[in-house]
């Protein structure tokens, strides 16, 4: 199987990785707009080698799009020389743009999904060959890919061990805001709030596990961020209201001493992890 990874960061490189341990007479040929990560990639036996343009995926069995999810749309405009018989998959965290914009010509090659998970470590190093076991893909509008796209994307990320999905793409951006675009949001504006204090470090020093837990996420990329705000913007907004109402209600009970009722907020917070 020749598989091409066009972005060789955590997702793109653990991939490589996990996927190696599956099948054999793999050839995984990486791209990335970064020569350094391409460099890396190669020192650390991510990818067999390194292709110079999109054109010599033109008959490869699969290619992963692991980057930006602006860079997806992108990307996918400038694929449409492909063969038939070419699998496409997205790793982009959000859905609804990318199906939409996927060129006609190439939508039966393209099987959009998300997996649901990442750390907050990005290039090449950090890549790991676990990274989607036991973990949830999401495929999106599946029924308009091709069958045989459609099936290697269930047979690859089965044999990864990973829980399969189905969902509107519209359906998939609206809980992703709030399951993890909007926490990224929180975690981000934890951190500044922090950095705007007159001593941060010494605030730092302090730092126990809930606020390790609660900022670690603000260590990622702006750069694929800003993309996935950018793209879900209005489900993300509805998400950060919803949550606002909730702080502000916190706030309210906190200021007026209503220890009881801030009580039974905090309980009626704590079902929530006896769904997962």
């Amino acid at each position: 199987m020749k598989i091409a990874i066009i972005g060789l960061g955590l997702m793109g490189g653990s991939f490589a990785l996990a996927v190696r341990k599956i099948y054999d007479n793999l050839e995984i040929v990486g791209y990335d707009h970064n020569d350094n990560h391409s460099l890396e990639a190669l020192e650390l036996g991510i990818v067999d080698r390194v292709a110079e343009e999109l054109e010599e995926f033109r008959d490869f069995d699969l290619i992963i799009l692991a980057i930006p999810v602006d860079a997806i749309v992108k990307t996918l405009k400038n694929l449409t020389f492909i063969s038939q018989k070419t699998t496409i998959i997205d790793f982009g965290s959000t859905k609804a743009r990318i199906v939409e914009e996927t060129p006609a010509e190439i939508r039966e090659n393209v099987v959009p999904s998300h997996p649901m998970t990442g750390t907050e470590k990005f290039g090449p190093s950090a890549a790991i060959d676990n990274l989607y076991r036991g973990k949830v893909i999401v495929f999106c509008n599946i029924e308009k890919s091709g069958k045989h796209q459609s099936r290697l994307a269930r047979e690859i990320f089965s044999k990864l061990g990973m829980k399969i999905f189905y969902m509107d793409a519209k359906e998939h951006d609206k809980h992703a805001a709030y399951i993890s675009h909007m926490p990224h949001t929180v975690s981000y504006s934890l951190a500044n709030s922090v950095m705007a204090q007159e001593n941060p470090k010494a605030i730092i020093a302090l730092a126990g596990g809930g606020f390790k837990d609660m900022s670690r996420i603000a260590k990622s990329s702006p750069n694929m961020w800003v993309d996935i705000f950018r793209q879900n913007r209005e489900n993300v907004l509805d998400a950060m209201e919803s949550f606002k109402k909730e702080l502000e209600y916190c706030e309210k009970l906190i200021r007026e001493n209503r220890w009881d009722e801030l009580y039974k907020w905090m309980e009626e917070a704590n079902r929530l992890h006896q769904i997962f």
